[in-house]
């Protein structure tokens, strides 16, 4: 494929987003202050979403949050499963590769933890709680997408999830974005008061696109 000057210019807008991105999460895995921590992810979280070219809405200064609560923050063993191959349900017409290969276990609940396996990999994890479709978008949220830089890091080989940094999809701000939504293992029967809230801009998964996932063989 042809690559012109607009594509190029696109290719390194999305380094430089990547690029902030992926040191945002380094000042958040170094800060012993987890709540300064967390008002600074908020502040450039928002600053690109307001001002890169590369913002699922540009111009868009919406971002709302729960109110930080240290309560969220846990680490969750990693206890590896049999390698399954996914098909996970997005937004999009099309679903996403993905293998399952552990489990995060944490305060007597677990989520499936996903390799991508389109766009370079990455380990991804995405939860829906019953928060969704009220407070927040029905088709889930991100904790850690570490191909795109959200990485909470580790704790003795234990995986940190920080439920405040919970994030939107793309998706959830413009339909142009096609976006692996939230499978039915990863459905928290719980409010995850935490994290970030439903945008309002009128955007919700179609009832087609949040029937989950299936195998492959």
């Amino acid at each position: 494929m042809a690559i012109g000057e607009d594509s190029v210019s696109e290719v390194l807008d999305l380094l430089d987003w990547k690029r902030q991105v992926f040191a945002l999460y380094g000042e958040v895995r170094a800060a012993d202050d987890r709540r300064a921590a967390w008002e600074r992810w908020r502040q450039v979280r928002g600053r690109l979403f307001r001002d890169h070219p590369q913002s699922p809405r540009p111009g868009f200064e919406g971002l709302v949050y729960f109110e930080y609560d240290p309560a969220w923050r846990v680490v969750a063993d990693v206890v590896p499963a049999e390698p399954e191959s996914r098909r996970i349900a997005g937004s999009g017409p099309e679903p996403f590769g993905a293998t399952r290969f552990a489990f995060a276990r944490f305060g007597g609940r677990e989520l499936e933890l996903f390799w991508l396996e389109g766009y370079g990999g990455g380990l991804f994890l995405p939860f829906r709680d019953t928060t969704g479709a009220a407070e927040t978008y029905g088709g889930g949220r991100y904790l850690l997408d570490t191909v795109k830089g959200a990485d909470l890091g580790t704790d003795a080989r234990r995986l940190v999830l920080d439920f405040n940094f919970a994030y939107n999809p793309s998706c959830a701000y413009d339909p142009k974005w096609a976006c692996p939504l939230s499978p039915p293992a990863n459905r928290l029967p719980v409010a995850v008061t935490a994290g970030e809230k439903k945008p309002e801009v009128g955007l919700e998964p179609t009832a087609s696109s949040l029937q989950g996932t299936r195998s492959t063989s």
